[in-house]
């Protein structure tokens, strides 16, 4: 197999040797021979490899390429599977949320029909709900994007029905990096008053970008998968 110098398999790459060290010292690369003066010996393994690196970075996020090439070169293949589903798992659940909070739309303005044993959540509840922790919660309070009761006897927060539905809001958005600006004004437009219309484009928007990132992530799986091949 050829032999390629470092200078070499930057180039191919549209890399700095600089980073084609980094990604050796990383593990990210298969392990490198070295001549009797010290000099790195890469070949088209290597460069195969620093393509796909690129790519799964791209698609999975570079701290998930970093643990998928480690595992693929130390022949951890339960590792990397499970890593690449747990990515594309991410996704499915933000496709989940966005369907959530769509359809809570619908009944946005009208009394909630809850069963009278239903009683309200407390934040512990609420937070494990959403997925975020009762900080969180607290912070969103104080930004005034919920308004929970008080237990009289206790004096806990208490959730009812249409807090919980803002604060499942305003947790997808979040996840989203909107910041709290855009978050009031789409739980303004939740209101009686407001245009869901907005809301529902806001998550369009979001949707087709999810779209966009699951397409490089699927690429970016099937380069893994030829690489894994070879």
């Amino acid at each position: 197999m050829a032999k390629l110098r470092i200078t070499d398999l930057a180039r191919m790459a549209g890399v700095s040797v600089q980073q084609v060290r980094n990604y050796v010292e990383l593990g990210v690369l298969p392990p490198v021979e070295r001549t009797a003066s010290g000099y790195r010996l890469f070949t088209e393994t290597h460069a195969e490899a620093l393509l796909i690196v690129r790519q799964l970075a791209e698609g999975h996020g570079w701290e998930r390429t970093r643990v998928i090439m480690r595992a693929v070169h130390a022949g951890d293949l339960e590792t990397v599977l499970k890593t690449v589903d747990a990515s594309h798992a991410e996704l499915s659940r933000e496709r989940a949320d966005i369907a959530r909070v769509l359809g809570a739309f619908e009944t946005v303005g009208t009394p909630p029909v809850v069963p009278r044993q239903r009683r309200p959540l407390r934040i512990g509840e609420v937070a494990d709900a959403v997925g975020v922790r009762t900080p969180v919660l607290r912070v969103w309070e104080q930004r005034g994007l919920l308004r929970p009761e008080r237990e009289h006897s206790t004096g806990y927060r208490v959730y009812g029905p249409a807090e919980l539905r803002k604060a499942e809001v305003v947790a997808l958005l979040r996840r989203g990096n909107y910041p709290f600006p855009t978050v009031r004004a789409v739980l303004d437009e939740l209101g009686p008053q407001g245009r869901p219309e907005r809301v529902r484009a806001e998550l369009a928007k979001r949707e087709q970008e999810l779209n966009r990132r699951s397409l490089r992530r699927l690429r970016a799986s099937a380069a893994l998968s030829a690489y894994l091949d070879h």
